[in-house]
C-alpha cells in the first residue's frame, strides 16, 4: 500500500511512519514522529491504526472509523497495532485495531471498508472562507505570534507539520478571541502523494485530529496569552469518508462545537474540496478540565 519515503521533512517522515513494519500475521509496528514531548499526537496513532487495517483489506477504501483513546501514548516507545479481521463481506469489510505500548492498549479502533457504488446523493454546502493562499503559512504564523506560543523553540526545531494548515480563524492558544462557529481551517498534505486512496485517507485522518479541542475552547475566548486555562485530551474520534478526494489538494475543514459539559467538550467537522464537494465528516469528544495557570 504505502511506499517508503526518504526522510527530509515531516511530510516525508509521516509517509515513512505510515509504512508499518509487519511483525507477524495481523501485527504491525509503527515508529513515532520525532520531537514529540509528553505524549503522542493522537492523529499519528489514528493514521497508523487505519494504515494497519488497510494492510489487511487490499485496495478497498475506508468509509468510516471510530476510535477511543484509552491512554496517553509514549513518544519514546514504538506502537504495536494488532488487527482483528472481524468480517469480510461482499459489500463491507470490517476490522478492529488495538494500538499497544508496553502490553497495554492505548487506542481501540473499528474501521469499515466499502467500494464506491452508485446511489442517492445530497450534501450541505461549505461556509464562506478566504482562499488558502491568502492566509499565513505555519512558519509565518509562528513568527508573528512567538510571544504567545508555549515552547515555541521546540515547535520550530521540529519543523513545519506534515500537513499544511492555514487558519481562517486564529486559535485561542495564539490569542484568538471568543468566536462563533464555524472554526475554519484549510488543510492539505505538505507534499505530493501517489495515487493511493488509502494513503490519502490516512493523511486526512492525521489532519482531522488537529484543533477539535481548540474549537471547543473558542467559545470561551482567549482570557490571556495562552487561551483559557484548561487541561485537554482527546477521548474518542470518528471519521466518515463520503466521496473520493486527494489529501494533497486544499480541503476546507469547518468545525463547530455544539456542547461542552461535565468537563467534556464535543466538536464536529465537515471537510470540503475547494469546489464545495463534501468529502468527509468528523466528530470528537475531548476532556476539557478547567485548570490553573
Amino acid at each position: 500500500m504505502l511506499q517508503t519515503a526518504t526522510v527530509s521533512t515531516r511530510f516525508d517522515e509521516l509517509r515513512q511512519l505510515l509504512d508499518l513494519e509487519e511483525i507477524d500475521l495481523n501485527i504491525y509496528r509503527g515508529q513515532n514522529e520525532a520531537g514529540q514531548i509528553g505524549r503522542l499526537f493522537g492523529g499519528q496513532v489514528l493514521a497508523q491504526g487505519l494504515a494497519a487495517a488497510c494492510r489487511t483489506v487490499d485496495a478497498l477504501p475506508a468509509h468510516s472509523l471510530h476510535a477511543y483513546f484509552l491512554r496517553p501514548g509514549d513518544p519514546a516507545v514504538p506502537v504495536l497495532y494488532q488487527v482483528d479481521r472481524i468480517r469480510d463481506g461482499r459489500s463491507f469489510t470490517t476490522r478492529r485495531v488495538v494500538a499497544i505500548q508496553r502490553g497495554r492498549a492505548i487506542l481501540n479502533m473499528s474501521a469499515s471498508f466499502h467500494a464506491n457504488e452508485p446511489g442517492y446523493e445530497h450534501q450541505s454546502g461549505p461556509p464562506d472562507a478566504p482562499p488558502p493562499e491568502s492566509l499565513p503559512t505555519w512558519t509565518e504564523l509562528i513568527e508573528a505570534n512567538r510571544e504567545r506560543i508555549p515552547n515555541v523553540e521546540g515547535r520550530e526545531a521540529r519543523g513545519a507539520p506534515p500537513v499544511d494548515y492555514r487558519y481562517v480563524d486564529l486559535p485561542v492558544y495564539l490569542g484568538g478571541d471568543a468566536g462563533q462557529d464555524p472554526n475554519r481551517i484549510w488543510v492539505r498534505a505538505d507534499g505530493e502523494l501517489p495515487d493511493d486512496p488509502q494513503l490519502h485517507q490516512c493523511f486526512l485522518v492525521y489532519a482531522s485530529d488537529m484543533s477539535m479541542i481548540d474549537t471547543v475552547m473558542r467559545h470561551h475566548g482567549s482570557k490571556g496569552p495562552l487561551g483559557p486555562p484548561a487541561m485537554g485530551a482527546s477521548l474518542d474520534h470518528a471519521v466518515w469518508f463520503h466521496r473520493p478526494f486527494r489529501a494533497d489538494r486544499w480541503l476546507l475543514y469547518a468545525q463547530e462545537s455544539p456542547s461542552a459539559a461535565g468537563a467534556r467538550g464535543f466538536a464536529r467537522g465537515s471537510i470540503y474540496q475547494e469546489d464545495g464537494t463534501l468529502v468527509a465528516s468528523v466528530a470528537q469528544e475531548g476532556l476539557v478540565r478547567p485548570a490553573r495557570r
